[in-house]
């Protein structure tokens, strides 16, 4: 498993409550950050959601899938007399013998302490032995290319009807490699989609691969890693120059509008996040709060509102941001400009996503104007700037919470992956 991954984020897997086995494998292999898609996919995926991932080769996914899947047998152990030969717990279904091997290979170095058997069933190999270990062995996670895995479910030699975890891997070549005909021969002999968790991974995503997605998925979550200046391209960018007392009236006002149905608020510290929340409840805004401090399953319960549309804004901080993955997000605002232009881009990207377009409206009060010119020179573009309409600068309804403040609140506190909730299990 390779080490030279670049990681991006702040969270760690320390932060998600693994299991000490598999967190000293993390450690060995000299991890200690999430790539992106490893914190955007482990939230979820550990609480035992089914995902469609959209990620390139190298960005740490096999990793991402690996964890879950050992965390889930760590959790759900069965007893060795209770298990049967040829019956993985895990199966991991690649289009090439060199991916699958090198699937292996890692998961391997991430059972180094866990004691878990890991087989490998590929084409080209020697098929006596593999046909031996699946006799003979008991198997926890079973790494397969599909024309192999056929051989043997022909024969009988192992059997999927009790899978827990089916992940497939790099589902556009499958499709690109003619597989898929195999594939559905091989999902058919599988525990049941409602029975199971299903993790599929693409580079791309065309309508074949969507539907195949949507038939062996149950209300996947969809995570996106695409070169981010993409982002950019599909969203409609202004900035307001406005005071710090304009900013929530003007806020307020423009979440008012009919083109606004979903939207994102960003602000950069947690207790600028709760209170900006509590003004725009205040405001009679159907609105959310996203932090780091905010348990998981309840940020997972937020999420589902949000999407259903019971709930109209979220507001939330960088971190807590980087797990929000909802198409149909029509707006995101940055209630201030962040401190770092990285986060500017991931910020708008939570908008125009799946080949839609968004609106990002950022404020520039006199503190946050001094963030434009880096966010520009990192975007390579100019922004638009203006001024607020008239009709965004109205007084609001309601009079706005008038906070004593006891000298300035600390700088810290931007969100962190904190650990969420016991994870849910499955009936």
């Amino acid at each position: 498993m390779t080490s030279e991954i670049k990681h991006t984020g702040d969270l760690r897997f320390g932060d998600l409550n693994l299991d000490q086995r598999l967190l000293d494998a993390i450690t060995k292999i000299g991890f200690e950050y999430c790539t992106p898609i490893q914190a955007e996919t482990l939230p979820w995926t550990l609480a035992c959601e089914d995902l469609i991932g959209q990620a390139q080769t190298g960005t740490g996914k096999t990793a991402a899938f690996l964890i879950t899947a050992i965390q889930t047998l760590l959790e759900t152990p069965i007893d060795e007399k209770d298990r049967f030969a040829s019956e993985p717990r895990v199966l991991a279904l690649a289009p090439t013998r060199e991916l699958a091997m090198q699937i292996a290979k890692d998961a391997e170095q991430l059972c180094q302490y866990t004691g878990h058997n890991v087989v490998t069933v590929v084409g080209g190999m020697n098929y006596d032995k593999q046909r031996e270990q699946l006799q003979n062995e008991i198997v926890d996670i079973l790494v397969a290319t599909p024309g192999r895995l056929i051989d043997f479910l022909g024969s009988q030699d192992v059997f999927l009807d009790q899978l827990d975890i089916l992940i497939l891997d790099e589902a556009d070549r499958m499709l690109d490699m003619g597989f898929i005909p195999d594939v559905k021969r091989i999902i058919r002999k599988c525990t049941p989609k409602d029975e199971r968790q299903t993790l599929l991974f693409s580079a791309t995503f065309n309508q074949d691969v969507l539907n195949l997605a949507s038939m062996w998925t149950r209300n996947a979550e969809f995570v996106e890693i695409e070169p981010e200046q993409k982002t950019a391209e599909r969203v409609e960018q202004t900035v307001y120059l406005v005071s710090d007392d304009d900013k929530l009236p003007v806020l307020v006002n423009y979440l008012k509008r009919p083109e606004v149905d979903k939207a994102i608020v960003f602000a950069n510290r947690r207790d600028q996040c709760r209170d900006l929340e509590e003004d725009l409840r205040n405001q009679g805004v159907k609105v959310s709060l996203m932090s780091g401090e905010i348990a998981q399953n309840k940020r997972l319960k937020t999420l589902g509102q949000f999407k259903k549309g019971q709930i109209q804004v979220l507001v939330a901080t960088d971190v807590a941001g980087r797990g929000i993955h909802v198409n149909g997000v029509t707006h995101v605002f940055n209630y201030n400009l962040p401190e770092n232009a990285e986060d500017y881009v991931h910020r708008i990207g939570r908008t125009g996503r799946a080949g839609s377009t968004g609106v990002s409206v950022s404020f520039a009060g006199e503190e946050d104007a001094f963030a434009l010119p880096e966010i520009e020179k990192y975007i390579s573009q100019k922004l638009k700037t203006a001024v607020p309409d008239e009709d965004l600068m109205a007084t609001m309804e309601n009079p706005p919470i008038t906070r004593k403040r006891g000298g300035r609140r600390p700088q810290g506190n931007r969100g962190s992956g904190g650990r969420g909730g016991p994870r849910p299990r499955r009936n």
